[in-house]
């Protein structure tokens, strides 16, 4: 295992001097431990895009969509707007897609990216506008320009099924999370009760197969491994990874808990099996997260935010990098390489943020 890298706690006096900060306002500048991009409405997940300097953002409120980043700028537009170029509905693989999704609608959480060829990528997107579905998207990359995005189809989820993140196998086999089925609660998965699950939907599929075994408390971030053989879920109300075998999901492989924080999304980035999430024991929150009367707390007061590492063969989450509370940023959801440069996401705040390191190895 890699040994722990700690943040250099700077005021990231290049950030502050560039053009793209100066433009940012008051209230966006650069605190201790962390600089910000702001107006991003809730980056719940961040996927960065490989060969390039971009990050892929998702936008958990209503019309948030995708947003493409340009790091070394600080700036961001929004990606997906619907015109006619950038539509182009594969009837074969989604013949029973209503149509686009609404841009003025469009409300997204789990992203997942896997190679189609040489520059070309698959894009599935959670989506909450409008419907409840994975929204499938093909990304070009062309030298000099940038990528190209059009969307090809969707994939509606089972009747009262909100589904929460999603990854993909190289066969286009795709799974995706639900946090909690009907009749349960985010309080309930707090108290360790079953309340999700992983669905799966393989590409000669007319519906989803819910996956035996694998009703967690909380299932949340998923991936899958480079293998093909296995995946990774997040069982949220355990603050956990569990690895399940796709070929047999009824027994789980594995159940490994999260060092102090609770994870949220779970991708491979940079070499790096990374998982992102707000401290779970935070004094200055009172400690550990409340429930009352059956519910939970909704996490409004200011946590720690932890980067983990799982490595998979010791069976062990290492931090990789983490924080204290921050006045103007919380709600820690996923983490992205660029470079050296550790990208986070946020499911409750209006901006992504940057923290730097001594090195990535």
């Amino acid at each position: 295992m890699r040994p722990v890298l700690r943040l250099i706690f700077a005021a990231f006096a290049a950030w502050l001097t560039s053009p793209a900060a100066a433009a940012q306002p008051a209230d966006c500048s650069a605190d201790t431990e962390l600089g910000y991009i702001c107006g991003a409405q809730k980056p719940e997940d961040l996927l960065a895009l490989p060969g390039t300097s971009l990050l892929i953002a998702s936008g958990f409120s209503k019309g948030a969509g995708l947003k493409l980043v340009d790091t070394p700028t600080r700036t961001y537009r929004q990606w997906y707007n619907g015109t006619e170029g950038q539509i182009a509905l594969d009837m074969q693989a989604f013949p029973d897609c209503p149509g686009p999704p609404d841009p003025d609608l469009f409300n997204t959480r789990g992203l997942s990216l896997r190679p189609l060829a040489q520059s070309r990528y698959r894009l599935l997107v959670v989506n909450h506008g409008g419907r409840e579905s994975i929204e499938a998207f093909d990304v070009a990359l062309a030298q000099g320009e940038e990528p190209k995005l059009q969307w090809r189809g969707c994939l509606l989820m089972p009747q009262g099924q909100v589904g929460n993140s999603v990854a993909q196998f190289d066969d286009g086999t795709l799974l995706v999370t639900v946090l909690t089925r009907p009749g349960t609660t985010i309080g309930d998965f707090m108290l360790g009760r079953r309340t999700g699950a992983v669905w799966q939907r393989r590409p000669a599929d007319r519906s989803f197969e819910l996956l035996p075994g694998t009703d967690l408390p909380g299932n949340n971030g998923i991936e899958v491994d480079p293998d093909q053989r296995r995946f990774y879920v997040v069982a949220f109300g355990w603050h956990a990874v569990v690895v399940f075998d796709r070929t047999d999901t009824r027994r789980a492989l594995a159940q490994i808990i999260a060092p102090d924080f609770m994870p949220d999304n779970i991708h491979w980035t940079g070499g790096h099996l990374l998982l992102a999430g707000m401290r779970l024991d935070e004094p200055a929150c009172g400690g550990l997260r409340k429930i009352v009367n059956g519910q939970a707390d909704s996490m409004l007061c200011h946590r720690g935010w932890v980067v983990g590492e799982l490595d998979i063969n010791s069976a062990r989450i290492a931090t990789f990098a983490y924080g204290t509370p921050r006045a103007e940023y919380n709600g820690l959801s996923a983490a992205a390489l660029v470079g050296a440069d550790l990208w986070l996401g946020s499911y409750q705040s209006d901006r992504l943020a940057l923290a730097r390191q001594h090195s990535i190895p």
